[in-house]
């Protein structure tokens, strides 16, 4: 736009109408005189807009050099930022000197940042960790587009082809066990200093379980435990093997979920041996099959354990009512059973409890225990079996079992350990674990 033409014509326009109104004033007695500060303030807009005008084409004529923009002028109208070549041309002595836009912008920025550095936005250092500038793309990108004919006539008529489904039944069980087969052999000889004798023993176990859950509300748990250990020795000459443990032991529980870890639980425990048992230089039998049989029934509560990141396993059983039945084979053992003599069975009613955990110590260390406890309210019987495993490798481990007993329902009163009775071994040998 060309502001003086503009100027001029408005300027025109300004002084004819006042000498129309001084030559037509004397005709018009009822004509009124604008008010002149309006016009006086439009002309001063104007003048100002017209210097703001001259300005910036001033500062466009400036900016360019051979019809190319100076870039160093971008420092002065992009967002301010502190160099510290600006600094250091200010501030230290011996600077190499620049050309006189340089300088001049050099003066501006340093001035910026003396007396306004509160507008500083920006400082080179961070700049150069941002990095350079991506290359402009200068040339267009094209896609690679392939072209597939298509048919849009109606879809041929497949035969139907038969396909045959198969859908998987969920496996709601899970099997465990464990066995190991361990000796221990002890040689001394008919001269030895301080006496003894030799003998040899063998100790295998077995322990089975099958455990149902449909991970909704029922579970059925069955486990079998075996142990029979034999032992062999010089001085019984009455007895040439004779057994150190003899266990058959079944445990069920059929449990309805209450909550998290909370069943309904109704619980059989059975319990006998594999075959007679004698004492050293006895001809007694002691025991036999079925000479104790004992079964429990329980219907309680059951607890399922899992504490220290899995470590602690197993489950405690709380029957507040129970019914055991024990039948003994042989009449001569009714008695020291609990039995009346000549009687073959015994029905009594009581309450109960069964804890039954497995810690984990380590991969090296385990050790299992099973309490067990049961009372009529006029006798009691109470069996705590421990095991500690020592595992040295995949398949060779040592055991220590330690087992207190209590139950006065028997017969016999020891004068010392009373109702009390135990029962200890450590073994070594062949273990392993599915």
């Amino acid at each position: 736009m060309n502001f003086k033409l503009l100027f001029t014509v408005l300027f025109l326009g300004v002084v004819g109408s006042a000498c129309a109104q001084s030559k037509y004033g004397r005709r018009h007695v009822g004509y009124e005189r604008p008010d002149t500060s309006i016009v006086s303030a439009y002309v001063d807009s104007l003048k100002t807009y017209k210097v703001k005008a001259d300005s910036v084409s001033s500062l466009n004529d400036s900016l360019q050099v051979a019809g190319i923009s100076d870039p160093r002028l971008f420092r002065l109208f992009g967002p301010l930022t502190f160099y510290t070549s600006v600094a250091r041309r200010n501030m230290v002595l011996g600077e190499d000197s620049v050309d006189e836009v340089d300088a001049a912008i050099d003066a501006a920025l340093f001035d910026a940042y003396l007396f306004s550095p509160q507008y500083v936005e920006v400082t080179d250092s961070e700049i150069k960790k941002a990095g350079a500038l991506h290359e402009e793309i200068t040339k267009p990108l094209r896609h690679k587009v392939e072209y597939v004919a298509t048919d849009d006539g109606a879809p041929e008529d497949h035969p139907d082809i038969p396909l045959d489904i198969v859908v998987a039944k969920p496996n709601f069980w899970t099997f465990y066990g464990d066995y190991y087969l361990q000796f221990l052999q002890n040689f001394v000889s008919d001269n030895w200093y301080n006496g003894g004798e030799s003998d040899y023993s063998m100790l295998a176990s077995v322990t089975l379980q099958a455990n149902y859950n449909n991970k909704q509300k029922v579970k059925f748990e069955n486990k079998l435990e075996m142990k029979l250990g034999m032992l062999t020795s010089r001085g019984d000459t009455l007895h040439g093997v004779r057994t150190s443990e003899d266990l058959i032991r079944y445990t069920g529980k059929l449990g309805l979920q209450a909550s998290k870890n909370w069943y309904y639980t109704l619980q059989l425990i059975a319990q006998t041996q594999f075959t007679r048992g004698y004492k050293s230089n006895d001809p007694k039998v002691y025991s036999d099959i079925l000479s104790p049989l004992n079964l429990n029934f329980s219907l309680g509560m059951s607890y399922n354990v899992n504490a220290f990141n899995g470590k602690l396993t197993g489950s405690i059983q709380l029957a507040p009512l129970a019914y055991n039945f024990k039948y003994v084979d042989r009449k001569e053992l009714a008695a020291d059973n609990g039995l009346d003599e000549g009687k073959h069975t015994k029905h009594e009613f009581g309450s109960g409890c069964t804890f039954d955990l497995s810690w984990t110590f380590s991969e090296l260390i385990k050790w299992k225990t099973r309490l067990y406890g049961y009372t009529t309210y006029k006798r009691m019987q109470m069996e705590w079996e421990n095991t500690v495993t020592f595992q040295f490798n995949k398949y060779i481990a040592t055991n220590l079992f330690i087992y207190p007993r209590f139950d006065d329902s028997t017969s016999t009163k020891d004068d010392t350990l009373g109702y009390w009775q135990f029962k200890e071994y450590m073994s070594i040998g062949f273990a392993y674990s599915f």
